[in-house]
């Protein structure tokens, strides 16, 4: 059976160096990660162990413009930019993307092809992995898409750490814990993601939460149908505040 764990969160920007910054002044390690270089984009990343932070910017427009419409990420971009530097999609990394793509297909998710993805970091190394992405959107709000990286879990964090994209944060160790929506109707929400995934299911205080592994996904009852917060535990130095970049939220409990 294939795992399914959250790997990354995007977060559209008009500026990468401004959101290392706010970062950087919160005591958080954030770097440049690289370019996109067949899409038009680039970005920052803000590690936490293999959970990470991807602040996603728009490098050329015209190209930008032209990616088919699978790569959802990069249409959205083009969509929210420079406008909205809004938290958006989520991604859910597995060690078998075929068998999530059949699984997603049995539910009647509507697919991409499982493609290719590259980028090239600040040394010019290229890094590669494949993705998926589920077209559309559910009450509103946008799925989820699919990635998986070459190599174990334990030879990518060595990997990660070695090259020192996986960092310590001045502030203090951090981890992220939950992501939280605001969806019109969080009930038929947290059904269809919990089917799509199989990710377990609670009510608590009377949000509707999934358990991604040790990590959650809480579904709030609002209108703006998007992510609007990343929680994160561990930090006595932050706890109990907040940073906000754009129209994102980073909360520190």
């Amino acid at each position: 059976m294939a795992t399914i764990k959250w790997d990354h969160t995007v977060h559209y920007v008009n500026d990468l160096n401004q959101a290392i910054q706010t970062f950087h002044e919160a005591g958080l390690a954030a770097a440049f990660g690289g370019q996109h270089k067949d899409w038009g984009t680039y970005n920052a990343l803000s590690y936490f162990d293999l959970s990470y932070l991807e602040f996603l910017a728009v490098e050329n427009e015209k190209l930008a413009k032209q990616v088919d419409a699978h790569h959802v990420v990069v249409h959205d971009a083009v969509k929210h930019l420079p406008q909205e530097e809004i938290l958006s999609r989520v991604a859910l990394r597995t060690d078998d993307i075929e068998t999530v793509a059949v699984q997603l297909k049995e539910h009647g998710a509507h697919l991409s092809e499982i493609f290719d993805g590259k980028r090239y970091d600040a040394k010019g190394n290229l890094i590669e992995w494949r993705m998926l992405s589920i077209l559309g959107d559910f009450e509103g709000l946008p799925f989820p898409f699919i990635i998986q990286w070459g190599g174990t879990e334990e030879e990518r964090r060595e990997q990660l750490t070695k090259a020192g994209v996986i960092q310590k944060h001045s502030a203090g160790e951090l981890a992220i814990k939950k992501a939280i929506f605001e969806v019109s109707n969080p009930e038929e929400v947290a059904l269809r993601w919990q089917k799509l995934f199989d990710f377990p299911q609670m009510q608590v205080d009377g949000q509707k939460i999934l358990q991604v592994g040790n990590q959650s996904f809480v579904f709030t009852a609002g209108s703006a149908n998007r992510l609007q917060q990343i929680v994160f535990e561990g930090s006595s130095a932050l706890k109990g505040k907040q940073l906000t970049i754009g129209q994102g939220t980073y909360h520190f409990e």
